[in-house]
């Protein structure tokens, strides 16, 4: 659209608000023609006044013209906006300050009063009355409602009668007043309607039109994971996973080079003794190769072993490699079918089956040490000066050993 054309509309606009306008004040000055009015006439000029009086405080209400007032969804939207942001921030302070004892039970109130007032603050702060009473009146009457209800105080059932009564009239007040702001959009609130004041937009020119982009983008983000959610478990990520590991594996053994002797092909732990189950080694140390081991028992750290690692009902698979059966049944279980990758040999492996081989226990080899003691003399003769040791070493060779005895005084 063109400049010419938009201050063609905006003047389009302008004189048809003015025409509107000049209806509304003719018909508010016009003589009142109604039959109600007709009948009033006759009566004495007091009643006339009053009844007058009455028919256009009702014309008022009920009717739509006169001050053109804001949207009354709008208004209504501001003041649900007011309290959803008190209770947020309301919210955040009470979930800083729940580590500080009982200072939020004993100063909630003083809490909602410091944020009301910043809140009016950074909002109309334009009529002080106004803010005294939104501000501090809640305030004070939880106050009020808390020292009634304190059992030091001798009057609380007098004053409870009173403030209860007081309640229930200002309730039904409100009601009256929302049903009137429905009607005709002036007032939202009671204290709004006793003090004359009303929400109004800084400019007329509001375009009514809700963009619902945001709505329309929040939507399709929704769907589209749930969409996901939902196809996720059907595809099996897992599945392509292992399935692009394998196929990369393929590729790069092929792009290795093959110009030496074939290299017999073995697993990370392949330098694991066979009494070790090679899975539970690898689930209780983070090292896998010979290397790593020897890097970590120089460090100090070692690694687990011992009874710990030992295999558990045996179980083999094609390759013959001997592991736990729980931990080699949850391997293959884990790979739905398409084979699990041997830690010892490398091999694809896709069943299992008992181990039917013997167990060798070893039996220590016991070292044979026979000692005797006796005495000799001087010339070599048996005395009580010296004593003799015999040992017999592995190979059952006979070792004697001269250890001369202190002499003792008689």
């Amino acid at each position: 659209m063109s400049s010419a054309d938009f201050q063609a509309a905006q003047q389009r606009i302008a004189a048809r608000q003015a025409a509107h306008a000049a209806s509304v004040a003719s018909q508010l000055h016009a003589p009142a023609s109604s039959p109600l009015h007709k009948h009033l006439s006759h009566l004495p000029p007091s009643l006339n006044r009053l009844g007058a009086a009455g028919i256009t405080a009702w014309d008022t209400i009920r009717g739509r013209s006169g001050t053109s007032p804001a949207f009354r969804v709008g208004q209504a939207d501001a003041e649900l906006l007011d309290e959803e942001l008190l209770s947020l921030l309301r919210g955040q302070i009470t979930s800083g300050l729940k580590y500080f004892g009982d200072i939020q039970e004993e100063w909630g109130e003083e809490v909602g009063l410091a944020l009301r007032g910043v809140l009016f603050k950074v909002s109309v702060w334009d009529h002080a009355l106004y803010g005294l009473l939104t501000v501090f009146g809640p305030y004070a009457w939880i106050r009020w409602e808390r020292y009634l209800s304190s059992p030091s105080f001798s009057l609380s059932s007098r004053l409870n009668t009173i403030t209860s009564r007081l309640t229930t009239v200002y309730s039904l007040a409100s009601l009256a007043s929302f049903s009137a702001f429905l009607l005709n959009g002036h007032y939202r609130t009671l204290l709004d309607r006793a003090l004359r004041l009303r929400l109004a937009p800084r400019t007329n020119q509001l375009a009514r039109d809700i963009s619902f982009e945001y709505l329309n983008r929040q939507l399709v983000w929704h769907a589209f994971t749930e969409f996901l959610l939902f196809l996720l478990p059907l595809l099996g990520i897992a599945r392509w996973r292992r399935w692009l590991s394998r196929t990369w594996r393929r590729v790069s053994s092929l792009s290795s080079p093959s110009d030496g002797p074939a290299e017999v092909k073995q697993g990370p732990l392949a330098h694991l003794p066979e009494r070790t189950c090679a899975i539970c080694y690898e689930d209780q140390n983070k090292a896998k190769s010979e290397a790593e081991i020897v890097a970590a028992s120089a460090a100090g750290q070692g690694g687990v072993a011992g009874g710990m690692t030992d295999v558990t009902n045996p179980y083999c698979g094609a390759c013959g490699c001997v592991y736990c059966f729980v931990c080699l049944a949850g391997r293959l279980e884990g790979e739905a079918g398409e084979g699990w990758v041997c830690l010892r040999c490398g091999e694809v492996v896709q069943e299992c089956w008992a181990w039917g081989g013997d167990v060798i226990e070893e039996k220590p080899v016991k070292v044979g040490r026979e000692k005797k003691v006796g005495f000799v003399d001087g010339n070599g003769s048996s005395s009580e000066s010296e004593s003799v040791s015999e040992e017999r070493d592995e190979e059952g060779s006979e070792v004697y050993e001269e250890n001369e005895m202190p002499d003792f005084d008689e």
